[in-house]
């Protein structure tokens, strides 16, 4: 008879967010309504550069660096072709390479890693913080090694690390910092942008990013005078003009058409950011409304941040996260994992000595989380029904395991 009413309990429950089912699916993120509301602007802002056929960097470059510059409160950035290039550009401007160190994180996409790697160096990765996914920053202090010539913090899904800690190991050991803020442009650490809490800062404008070209595209930002020259010459081959390298760069140029894209586009990232923001606060009412944050944990913004929300990542407890998964796309719900492989598990890491189980909190994160729908221009329907489904597939693995229990 208990469980009788305990079961009627979590039906009810379940039915008050319970959104009208529709046959249409609920797309992870959707980019064309974006698109669609801003074509015009786009499109003629297109045909310009076609029209003037200057397409690598030039005016619209330029003027997309001063903007950025300006955003993130920067005195300098610097246009390339991608995040990952950033990363790399980054970490050989400040004479990073070959038999050096750098701390990151183990939980993160792939080109954190791999950035270090191609500039010549070594990844040392140390564990996460389980509430942000960010690094343990009481964990870096004890991977400092004399090799150590570097920190790469990843600012995850949309979130600052905590700087302040990291910054006085910097001072203390003599390190740079090179932010991974690919995620997180616009987010805020005790008042200050992304990208001016380290030595460089460095983004990406991939499509699905907070700010996303047409394409690839990447930025560096940094307040030092002599490094931004370095900068500007490691993105095209190391040139200085008639045809002097001083240093070996990469090709790595924006080109006009993704900076007059992006410049149209920054003009509404705040814009994208309120509504970022207020789909994850709505999340979490319908969350709580629905009873079941003892199956899911909700994201948590830590003290004195701006979070820009990239991802709404939650953390599915109890081991149920791939049966979730499975059941919200069955009920074509789209959703995601980021990240189910940590780095130091990765097969191309494998000679750098790290095993299963050194670092719990990055691999129980990989385990645990689940990405649902969380773009800007999401509709409050289809938020719902993301709630209703996940409050109604919560709620009967719930029912199901009372069920074995009593039997």
């Amino acid at each position: 008879m208990t469980f009788t009413l305990s079961l009627a309990a979590t039906e009810e429950r379940a039915a008050t967010i319970r959104a009208p089912q529709t046959d249409r699916p609920v797309p992870f993120i959707d980019l064309v309504p974006q698109f669609r509301a801003m074509s015009a602007e786009v499109m003629a802002t297109v045909e310009k550069v076609f029209t003037e056929q200057k397409f690598i960097l030039g005016d619209e470059v330029v003027g997309l660096e001063d903007e950025i510059a300006t955003y993130c409160d920067a005195r300098f950035a610097i246009g390339c072709n991608s995040g990952t290039d950033a990363l790399i550009i980054a970490l050989q401007a400040l004479g990073i390479g070959e038999g050096d160190e750098v701390i990151t994180s183990p939980f993160s996409f792939f080109a954190t890693a791999s950035s270090i790697c191609r500039a010549g160096a070594t990844p040392v990765f140390v564990d996460i913080d389980p509430e942000s996914f960010n690094l343990d920053v009481q964990a870096i202090e004890e991977a400092i090694t004399p090799h150590t010539k570097a920190i790469m913090p990843v600012h995850l899904f949309g979130q600052c690390c905590d700087m302040e800690p990291i910054f006085r190991l910097a001072q203390k050991y003599g390190l740079k910092i090179v932010e991974d803020a690919c995620q997180a442009i616009g987010s805020e650490y005790q008042g200050r942008r992304a990208g001016v809490l380290g030595n460089v800062g460095c983004f990406s404008f991939f499509p699905t990013k907070n700010l996303g070209g047409a394409g690839d595209g990447g930025m560096m930002t940094t307040d030092d005078p002599e490094l931004v020259g370095k900068l500007r010459r490691l993105r095209v081959h190391g040139d200085v003009g008639q045809y002097e390298h001083l240093d070996l760069g990469m090709n790595s140029r924006l080109d006009s058409l993704q900076a007059a894209v992006l410049r149209l586009k920054l003009r509404r990232l705040d814009e994208w950011t309120a509504a970022r923001q207020h789909n994850a606060q709505r999340y979490g009412e319908l969350f709580r409304q629905s009873g079941i944050l003892d199956t899911i944990k909700l994201p948590k913004i830590q003290p004195e941040r701006r979070h820009v929300f990239n991802q709404y990542c939650v953390r599915v407890l109890n081991g149920q996260r791939d049966h979730v998964m499975q059941q919200l796309k069955a009920n074509q719900i789209g959703c995601a994992v980021y990240y189910p492989k940590p780095l130091h598990l990765q097969t191309c890491f494998k000679h750098l000595g790290y095993r299963p189980g050194q670092f719990p909190e990055a691999e129980a994160a990989s385990r645990d989380i689940l990405a649902l729908p969380s773009y800007p221009e999401l509709p409050v329907a289809d938020q719902d029904r993301v709630a209703s489904c996940l409050a109604q597939i919560c709620h009967q693995s719930r029912a199901e395991q009372q069920i074995r229990r009593a039997a």
